[in-house]
C-alpha cells in the first residue's frame, strides 16, 4: 500500500498520476516540468530559469511528503536538448549539494514543449 501526496503549491498533474506517492520510507516523486503553481503556465525562459522552476516544484512536493530536497537519492534529469546539460548542470548542483545519484538523458519531446522534467526518490527519515 502507499499514500498519495498532493499539494497545491505545486503544478497539479496533467494526467492520471500523483504528483508523488510514499511507500514505507520511500517517496517517488512523478517527473516535474517547469510550471509555476499560480498560475498553471510553463515559465518563460531558458533552461536555467526552467530548471529553477523544476527544482522548486520538487522542494514543496517533498516538503509535503515529509521530506527535504537534502533527502533525495535518487534523480533522472529529462532534457530535450543535451546542450543545455551545462546550464543545468550549474542550477541542479546549486540545490543538490549532497550529490544523489543521477541520470541525464536527451528525449525528443516533453509534454507542454518544456525543456526540461526531472523525477526523483527520496527518503523519509523517522
Amino acid at each position: 500500500m502507499f499514500k498519495t501526496v498532493a499539494t497545491d503549491k505545486a503544478p497539479w498533474a496533467i494526467g492520471p498520476y500523483s504528483q508523488a506517492v510514499v511507500a514505507g520510507n520511500l517517496v517517488f516523486l512523478s517527473g516535474q516540468i517547469p510550471v509555476e503553481p499560480s498560475t498553471n503556465q510553463v515559465v518563460k525562459g531558458d533552461i536555467t530559469a526552467q530548471t529553477q522552476q523544476v527544482i522548486q516544484n520538487i522542494i514543496v512536493i517533498l516538503k509535503e511528503a515529509g521530506c527535504s530536497i537534502e533527502d533525495v537519492v535518487k534523480t533522472t534529469v529529462y532534457l530535450k536538448n543535451i546542450q543545455d546539460f551545462d546550464k543545468m548542470n550549474l542550477v541542479y548542483a546549486s540545490f543538490f549539494k549532497h550529490k544523489p545519484a543521477r541520470s541525464t538523458v536527451e528525449v525528443s519531446n516533453l509534454p507542454k514543449g518544456v525543456l526540461v522534467e526531472i523525477d526523483c526518490i527520496a527518503v523519509i527519515h523517522q
